[in-house]
C-alpha cells in the first residue's frame, strides 16, 4: 500500500470505508517503541529495505525513540532471518546464509568483483 508521503510499503495499512480513519504500521514494534505516527513513514528505512531484499524469510522489528530534548524521532530497525534464526548486520543485504544458497547472486558478485578489478 502506498504509505502518507508516497512510497510503496507493504506493511502499511489504511482503511477509510464508510467514515473509518484507520491508518497503521503493521511492522513488529519493541515494547520500548514511541507511538507509531504516519508522518514517520517520510523517513522510516523499512520500503526501501523491502525494495532491495524481497526474502520471504526476513523479520523486522522497528523501534521508534525520541531523540535528544524530545524534537525529533530515529527509526531503528532489528532484522533476523527467521529460516535460519540468526540476526542479519545489514538488512538490505539480508541473511549471508541464504544469500549463498542462491548461485545466481553469487554470480552476479562476481561479476562485480571482476569489474571493480578491471579498473
Amino acid at each position: 500500500m502506498r504509505t502518507p508521503d508516497g512510497r510503496e510499503c507493504a506493511f502499511y495499512y489504511t482503511d477509510y470505508f464508510r467514515g473509518r480513519e484507520v491508518e497503521e504500521c503493521r511492522v513488529g514494534k519493541s515494547d520500548l517503541s514511541a507511538d507509531w505516527k504516519p508522518q514517520y513513514c517520510a523517513k522510516c528505512p523499512v520500503p526501501e529495505i523491502l525494495r532491495a531484499n524481497a526474502s520471504p524469510y526476513l523479520k523486522m522489528q522497528l523501534t521508534i525513540k525520541q531523540t535528544l530534548l524530545g524534537f525529533g524521532r530515529k527509526m531503528d530497525i532489528r532484522a533476523w532471518c527467521d529460516r535460519h534464526d540468526i540476526p542479519i548486520k545489514d538488512p538490505y543485504i539480508g541473511c549471508p546464509k541464504c544469500n549463498e544458497e542462491r548461485p545466481g547472486l553469487k554470480l552476479f558478485a562476481q561479476a562485480l568483483e571482476q569489474d571493480d578489478n578491471d579498473d
